[in-house]
């Protein structure tokens, strides 16, 4: 279950008209920290995102399901899930009965327990990150940039201007 200022986040992301991608980016970013944590364990980066993003979809943000073909079918079918459970709102969502439920969150939290905080570390972050945007054309990573760049308004583009001669300069230095 994600968490109040998580949602609360993601809630404010959508007011300021951001992506539906950078409100899922709250429960991915929850799903991260709650592993550096040691709450639970994931074998890899793409699971601790594959777990933010199904709870993204389920607290109602619109992600789409991933195109055919990207990932596997099973995977589409609990995202197509994921985000009706997410268009119910208030609907009863039909529970197991309660011992049950308790039992198996507890198990899976054990098994995730054994697992290591090293799927969430911040170089397999990166290279997650890194590996995700290689595979994509070079013009979709222009145009994130660009996007990015107008979404930070006047002070913000200055800054970042500051930093990149900031950095360019230090580079410089070493060579």
């Amino acid at each position: 279950m994600p968490e109040k200022k998580t949602l609360k986040r993601a809630e404010a992301d959508k007011r300021a008209g951001k992506s539906a991608s950078t409100q899922a980016g709250e429960f991915v970013k929850e799903q991260v920290d709650k592993v550096r944590a040691g709450k639970h364990g994931v074998r890899s980066p793409k699971q601790a995102i594959a777990i933010g993003l199904s709870e993204a979809r389920r607290a109602g943000v619109d992600l789409k399901a991933p195109k055919k073909g990207a990932t596997s079918e099973a995977t589409r079918k609990k995202a197509e899930k994921d985000s009706a459970a997410g268009q119910k709102k208030g609907a009863a969502k039909k529970t197991a009965s309660k011992e049950s439920t308790a039992k198996r969150s507890r198990t899976s939290t054990n098994v995730l327990k054994r697992e290591s905080t090293a799927g969430a570390s911040h170089s397999a972050m990166s290279k997650q990150a890194k590996s995700a945007a290689a595979k994509r054309p070079a013009a979709s990573r222009s145009a994130a940039a660009k996007k990015a760049a107008a979404t930070k308004g006047a002070a913000g583009r200055s800054a970042a201007a500051k930093k990149a001669a900031q950095t360019r300069a230090a580079r410089a230095h070493h060579h």
